[in-house]
């Protein structure tokens, strides 16, 4: 059973960054894929960054502020988000889908406010 904990989300000023981390346990890191979600109130979830084929990928929004990256001996994939305004307001989640199995696992989620 594969666990995901996302931490990093907080209250910050536009202009602002901050980076969330998704700690990765219950299987082998290299046969997951990961992407980073969002849900902001009454609007469905969306997918702002994954990897395709090994490559960081990017909802049209968030392109040039936010980057994806995965540490593999730390089993954890990060989101550094930067030039933070506040429609990116939203409870942020990670994603992992494992390669083989295609089973789908979420993380808990955490909260990023955007001040303006």
């Amino acid at each position: 059973q594969v666990q995901l904990v996302e931490s990093g989300g907080g209250l910050v000023q536009a202009g602002g960054s901050l980076r969330l981390s998704c700690a990765a346990s219950g299987s082998t890191f290299s046969f997951l894929r990961f992407g980073w979600h969002r849900q902001s109130p009454g609007k469905q979830r969306e997918l702002v960054a994954s990897f395709i084929r090994g490559v960081p990928d990017y909802e049209e929004s968030v392109k040039g502020r936010f980057t994806i990256s995965r540490h593999g001996t730390k089993n954890t994939v990060y989101l550094q988000m930067n030039s933070l305004k506040p429609e990116d307001t939203a409870i942020y989640y990670c994603k992992a889908q494992h390669e083989i199995s295609r089973r789908v696992y979420w993380g808990q989620g955490t909260q990023v406010t955007v001040a303006s």
